[in-house]
């Protein structure tokens, strides 16, 4: 069963917009170019290095290729709850991707995306404009513990 967006927003720290009916939008502070390759191995991963990509008077000019996105909200997940995160529509309309992944219950943080621009021509985009929008759905029953990985409160520092 998913939350409405009236119910989930609760969850979301610093969301300017009003809730959408099955979710909430989110949307982009940051965004980076990577600079290295990454490695994911059996016991490890090392992440690329990423500089900032500046923008100009408010608004990102961004070539084809890929970026690193992260979000301006801290999202607080409940431990009977995990969230899904999708592009919103207009920028899969623009030939624009945004890549996310599962919420799991007790994650917190300001998460990260990964923005693919397929355009040739590229894509204009203004700070803090909505790219996505995340879906809380309530689990059947709630896990014995919630998420405590190494992205476990990033962007919070």
């Amino acid at each position: 069963m998913a939350l409405p967006g009236r119910l989930a927003v609760s969850h979301v720290v610093g969301v300017t917009a009003r809730p959408q009916p099955a979710g909430v939008d989110i949307s982009v502070c940051e965004i980076y170019r990577f600079k290295s390759a990454g490695f994911m191995g059996v016991e490890g991963r090392l992440l690329p290095d990423v500089e900032p990509v500046a923008s100009d008077g408010g608004f990102w000019y961004l070539e084809p290729g890929a970026y690193k996105v992260r979000y301006c909200e801290v999202v607080e997940v409940p431990l009977d709850v995990v969230v899904l995160c999708f592009p919103r529509s207009s920028l899969l309309r623009m030939g624009v991707d945004l890549r996310c992944t599962v919420w799991d219950p007790g994650y917190r943080g300001r998460g990260e995306g990964l923005l693919v621009v397929h355009n040739p021509h590229g894509v204009r985009i203004e700070e803090k404009a909505r790219v996505a929008q995340l879906v809380f759905i309530k689990l059947v029953e709630r896990p014995e513990e919630g998420y405590s990985g190494v992205y476990q409160g990033e962007g919070l520092g």
